[in-house]
């Protein structure tokens, strides 16, 4: 799961989102020449985008990446009709483009919009991170990675290199480990908890 410290999140800094990019092979999606560029920059595939919250009692606004949040209980894996949509044993939410028909019915069950479609024909990719036209993607909290020993994410490993360390990436199985040790020293939440969802991803400063 991830701990993202809101508090640390600086105003207009995108290097989680564009680390997210360049690691998933994101960036490598060309806008189709003589199409409109705000259609096109509205079907581009996001997996992290930076939103702004604002407290309706104090007025606080915090800046926060947001992503696919890994849910113990996703929607997403309920409503797929093909179980393209599915959850692994560590936790991870993925899914499998090779059953994904389109159908986009998990983008409308996500109540934090963090899936995308892919609209275009993907030309380049990157074997860690294969996509394709017709199908929907999201974060994977670089699964890749972690199947290959790894111990972080790209997005985390971008804001600690920008000096910020917002995100901390971990276990939260692990009662020993660096993550649950950060969730008990500090109040955290998570987005949308009436929905009882119990996600992977908790913010702390909101």
């Amino acid at each position: 799961g991830l701990l993202i410290d809101t508090s640390k999140c600086a105003d207009g800094c995108s290097a989680c989102v564009e680390a997210c990019d360049h690691e998933n092979g994101l960036n490598l999606q060309s806008e189709p020449l003589g199409d409109d560029p705000e259609k096109w920059d509205n079907q581009r595939a996001i997996w992290i985008r930076k939103v702004k919250l604002q407290d309706n009692v104090s007025g606080h606004v915090s800046n926060l990446p947001l992503m696919c949040q890994h849910c113990e209980h996703p929607p997403c894996v309920d409503v797929c009709p093909t179980g393209a949509s599915f959850k692994r044993a560590d936790g991870i939410v993925m899914v499998d483009r090779h059953t994904c028909i389109g159908c986009r019915y998990c983008m409308m069950a996500c109540p934090y919009k963090a899936r995308s479609f892919i609209h275009e024909q993907v030309e380049q990719k990157l074997t860690r991170a294969p996509r394709g036209k017709g199908c929907v993607e999201s974060c994977t909290l670089c699964m890749h990675r972690l199947d290959a020993g790894d111990i972080s994410t790209a997005c985390a490993d971008a804001c600690a290199a920008e000096g910020h360390h917002a995100i901390l990436f971990g276990d939260l199985k692990d009662d020993n480990g660096p993550l649950r040790k950060a969730l008990s020293q500090q109040p955290s939440h998570q987005l949308r908890e009436d929905l009882a969802l119990n996600t992977g991803v908790r913010y702390a400063g909101i």
